[in-house]
């Protein structure tokens, strides 16, 4: 049998294969719950040289493990146990010129999202897909777990964004999808099976991008609430004022603010009324002709004629709008601070945000008397990052972490919505995945896994437990 270690060092040399100490920076996760001392680590610098390594990895029967910025949640980015090979694309990072007429760019896998958007400044051009880890995470990544991010409600996840892709396939095998059109019905869409699959199925080695011409103009405003309720209510009747101009909906509650204000000194709360839920509205649009301040203006006077809005500002310049934007995009930063946590990456149809805060802060008191509860994320979507903190005075969840996570993921699930929103399955959400999906479903997946990938060396242990799990769903 093949040496993988001599052949991937030969094909790859000594900047392409890691080994021994200089692996520790790929092996763990973010959060630091999973990760195993891999093989080595493989850096190859071109499509050629993926295929060359899954070609050797299957010979060897060494799983790979892709790894895009390593800012996932989930832990499906890490191996899970020792002896697989993490696959990084890390030197990928070519950009082509952007098409101008058909606002469409191919960039490698390996393009750091931050990086892109600096790239398309000049051109005039936006890639709209914003989040806080932009600064690392990766495009490949972000298509394996079909990201979201805070202006998905105007353009879409990931999978919406993409419009071709090249994948390595589990046998070595180049798959060139890399069609730079919005209309291609020329049987299945293999480019959106392969968003959100998490290197289970192939390898995203380029992307076809979809571009966006970049706001003239902005308004933004930051306003208080009583309860999400009336922050939902007013959400609603900002979507049908502002329409297509809506571009960002985001929400947080004081119980987040308090721990914002609390570990970032650096930052201070403009307003001068506080209320149980706080919103981030703002309007963009690549026209200067359209009236921006004019449509936010007379929303907030109808929102508080209506009682909904307590208190309220819009932004009169870009860096009082880049305070707004950092109250909120600092929330996960501020609970870390504050110690141990537990994250959700809930989502539920939008109507339904309040009522499932509400249910959901009952039911997890009533599991551990005291839990704390963070909720926040993307009002105009459904998504709520219901994350937790342990009792004042407690350093951790008293073993019921399990048990707060399973009795949350059943309430979105019996509201219609979703246990794994933007963040994907990974590891951890398995088995949330088979307690709340139809066998049915999860049956499909593993049939779609056995087919692609026989051998089940591509990523195995997430998103299904094993690619020969499904004879346990009949």
């Amino acid at each position: 049998m093949i040496d993988p270690v001599s052949a991937l060092s030969n094909i790859l040399g000594a900047k392409g294969w890691l080994s021994g100490s200089d692996v520790e920076p790929y092996r763990w996760d973010w959060l630091r719950r999973y990760g195993a001392v891999p093989l080595g680590v493989a850096r190859p610098a071109n499509t050629q040289e993926v295929a060359r390594v899954v070609e050797i990895c299957r010979e060897a029967g060494v799983a790979m493990v892709p790894q895009g910025g390593n800012t996932g949640l989930c832990g499906g980015a890490v191996a899970h146990e020792s002896g697989a090979v993490i696959l990084s694309l890390s030197r990928m990072t070519a950009m082509e010129k952007p098409d101008l007429a058909s606002g469409s760019i191919i960039v490698e896998a390996g393009v750091v999202l931050s990086t892109l958007h600096e790239a398309l400044e000049p051109h005039g051009l936006i890639f709209p897909m914003h989040l806080g880890a932009e600064g690392s995470a990766r495009i490949g990544g972000l298509i394996g777990t079909n990201a979201g991010g805070s202006h998905a409600l105007r353009y879409g996840m990931m999978q919406d964004l993409v419009l071709g892709l090249e994948v390595v396939l589990a046998d070595g095998t180049v798959w060139n999808g890399l069609r730079s059109v919005q209309k291609d019905n020329a049987g299945y869409q293999l480019r959106k099976l392969f968003c959100g699959s998490e290197g289970t199925l192939g390898i995203v080695t380029r992307a076809v991008l979809k571009l966006y011409p970049a706001p003239k103009q902005r308004t933004t405003a930051l306003l208080t609430f009583a309860d999400c309720g009336a922050a939902v209510a007013f959400g609603t009747y900002l979507r049908g004022e502002a329409g297509e101009f809506l571009s960002g909906l985001e929400f947080f509650s004081d119980f987040g603010l308090k721990l914002v204000l609390k570990h970032l000194a650096e930052l201070s709360f403009p307003l001068e009324t506080r209320g149980g839920a706080h919103l981030l509205a703002e309007l963009a649009s690549s026209s200067a002709r359209v009236p921006l301040d004019e449509i936010l203006t007379a929303a907030l006077e109808w929102g508080m004629e209506q009682e909904l809005v307590i208190d309220g500002a819009l932004a009169m310049s870009d860096a009082q709008r880049a305070h707004f934007w950092h109250l909120r995009e600092e929330q996960p930063e501020g609970q870390r601070l504050e110690g141990q946590q537990l994250k959700h990456d809930i989502s539920v149809p939008p109507g339904k945000i309040a009522e499932f805060i509400e249910a959901g802060e009952d039911i997890c008191s009533k599991i551990l008397p005291g839990v704390r509860t963070n909720p926040f994320g993307h009002l105009g979507d459904g998504n709520i990052h219901y994350n937790l903190s342990p009792p004042e005075g407690q350093s951790d969840f008293a073993d019921k972490a399990l048990e707060l996570g399973q009795a949350l993921a059943a309430l979105a699930t019996e509201m219609g919505g979703s246990f794994a929103a933007e963040h994907g399955l990974g590891r951890s959400k398995i088995v949330l995945a088979d307690t709340n999906r139809s066998p049915v479903e999860r049956n499909l997946m593993a049939v779609v896994k056995d087919a692609l990938d026989p051998s089940g060396l591509m990523n195995p242990g997430v998103l299904i437990s094993s690619f020969r799990q499904r004879k346990t769903f009949q």
